[in-house]
């Protein structure tokens, strides 16, 4: 590996760590309102302003049943209006290369994809997007999408915390939630991000595409423009990953310098990064959310250093190491391999090489990244309350091995909790399979891949890994703008979603009105060793058991191939 991507992985990795708690402070304190926060006197009258022409009491909390309510009806609204704008997008404003209308299958995919985080593209935006599309459609879902997972995260800590002698006390309210969360964390640093990276030489203007004449043949071919800065900021803040450009961080329009590259990485792990943080402020368990981070970074770090062996490796196939097809040159193997397996941990999608291109085993760690369950970091907020799932899962499992009734936070597991614990995550591996299987007997989607054999299974698998795991990241061969494939992957992203978010707001309905029960010796601490352990066994097996079988057919299988010297 060369010295200079070594110091710069190291590098990443401190920055993340020392960076991420005062910014879960930050949030703690937006959140809490204990305390003025450093935006609280610019943004204060504005927030109040919205409260009072929405008719929004921001000290009214709400039941689980409501704020699921409001949860569902408002991400609808949002699918809507972002499926009416692409389905009319000629008639709109904003529009200077006259893109037609999108077919309705790639538009319901679409807006699906950018309304549940998930952002899977099945298209290149500068091909078919308008300026209007692209601004007023997907750049605010990706504000409103991630202020949901945030706010999701914020109703399950509160009634984890809660206590009962405060009667029944409500998970909050998901409008000042969602306001808190888009007006002083969201927002403001987008902001900041989008004018450094423009001034950086990320794209960002509404003027038409420019006709330049191509010296080697002389032909005219248009080179693209459009608002990326502000999107590429908010892209990597909110975890949704959605390229302006098709092929995403590796577009040199989207992501220019080393400079950016850094910075774009940096982004996406920093803020799901402090959401443990933050959950550890508003439940009072630092020591258990320091846990919680230290569980999340050494899978991390191990992910990172089996890839980045696999694919510094020597490739028999090609006769080289390191094989550059498919990654930026600018980047290197290192970087590239850096992105793949942080953008995987975080839910984030976004890519700087084709994550086809790399050695079977690395393509194979950052696919299971996914089918983990996000919860490596994951999406803002979306990944925090995922990963807490397998806490639960995990503290009840240390409860059945001692004979005693598990506790998490002083409050009883029961089996209420653990049903929909189990609902939670097994719903996304569940549809994640069935749909792989749909595909590859049918020919609507066998006909879709650019390889036959392990790699065009593996090709099947990501992608609805991908949508199931709201990720949106591609392997890149298959061709998935066909109906078959935009209406499942869509379906898939629905369930990968709300079949977690709807368990979760349930769990924190169902322990917010239990009583505190003091810690005795026979309490499982959950900020110690053991507990970090027994954390990452459960996520690591829970993923092994279920996704092993179809790995074997796919990537493990690809990999003994070309250690044989086999081309496929």
């Amino acid at each position: 590996m060369r010295t200079g991507a070594m110091i710069e992985i190291l590098l990443y990795i401190s920055l993340v760590v020392f960076l991420s708690r005062p910014l879960g402070r930050y949030m703690a304190d937006v959140f809490t309102g204990e305390g003025k926060n450093a935006l609280s006197r610019l943004l204060s009258p504005l927030e109040n302003f919205i409260y009072s022409i929405c008719g929004i009491d921001k000290n009214s909390p709400m039941e689980w049943k409501t704020y699921n309510a409001c949860v569902l009806v408002f991400n609808f609204f949002g699918f809507l209006a972002l499926f009416l704008i692409q389905i009319f997008q000629s008639y709109l404003p904003l529009n200077p290369q006259k893109f037609a209308d999108l077919p309705w299958d790639l538009a319901f995919n679409t807006a699906v994809s950018f309304m549940t985080n998930t952002n899977w593209q099945s298209y290149s935006g500068e091909a078919v997007m308008s300026y209007f599309t692209q601004l007023l459609g997907l750049t605010v879902q990706n504000f409103l999408s991630a202020a949901t997972g945030i706010s999701v995260l914020l109703a399950f800590a509160r009634g984890l915390a809660a206590k009962s002698e405060n009667g029944l006390p409500g998970l909050g309210n998901f409008w000042a939630d969602m306001t808190r969360s888009v007006l002083y964390v969201l927002l403001p640093f987008s902001l900041v991000c989008a004018i450094f990276f423009a001034g950086q030489g990320v794209v960002q203007n509404i003027s038409p595409y420019v006709p330049a004449s191509s010296i080697e043949s002389g032909e005219i071919q248009l080179i693209p423009g459009g608002p990326a800065a502000s999107q590429v900021a908010i892209k990597q803040i909110g975890s949704n990953g959605g390229g302006f450009f098709g092929t995403n961080g590796s577009h040199p329009f989207e992501n220019p310098t080393p400079l950016t590259n850094f910075i774009q990485l940096l982004l996406i792990l920093l803020f799901p990064a402090a959401i443990v943080h933050l959950y550890g402020f508003l439940t009072g368990a630092r020591k258990h959310s320091n846990a919680v981070f230290a569980a999340m970074m050494i899978i991390f770090v191990l992910f990172l250093a089996a890839s980045l062996f696999s694919e510094l490796s020597f490739n028999p196939v090609v006769n080289a190491s390191a094989p550059m097809e498919g990654k930026e040159t600018r980047f290197g193997p290192e970087l590239s391999v850096l992105w793949s397996v942080a953008t995987t941990s975080a839910s984030n999608g976004s890519v700087n090489c084709m994550h086809e291109s790399l050695s079977p085993i690395s393509g194979m760690l950052a696919l299971l990244n996914i089918a983990l369950g996000g919860v490596i970091f994951g999406g803002v907020g979306a990944g925090m309350y995922t990963m807490l799932l397998f806490v639960i899962m995990s503290v009840f499992i240390a409860g059945l091995m001692i004979g005693r009734t598990p506790e998490y936070l002083g409050k009883k597991i029961e089996a209420y909790e653990i049903k929909l614990v189990t609902l939670a995550i097994l719903a996304p591996a569940v549809i994640t399979l069935l749909f792989s299987a749909t595909a590859v007997a049918y020919s609507a989607g066998s006909c879709s891949v650019s390889a036959p054999g392990p790699h065009g299974l593996s090709e099947i698998l990501y992608a609805f890994v991908s949508a199931a795991g709201n990720n949106g990241s591609a392997f890149a061969g298959l061709k998935s703008n066909t109906v078959f494939y935009n209406v499942l992957l869509a379906v898939a992203m629905l369930i990968g979603r709300f079949c977690v978010i709807t368990p979760v707001l349930a769990i924190a309905g169902s322990m917010a009105p239990k009583k505190i029960t003091p810690v005795s010796a026979g309490t499982f601490p959950v900020d110690g060793l053991s507990f970090i352990c027994l954390l990452c066994s459960v996520i690591l097996i829970m993923g092994a058991l279920t996704f092993f079988p179809v790995l074997t057919l796919g990537p493990v299988a690809e990999h003994f191939l070309m250690r044989s010297g086999v081309a496929f």
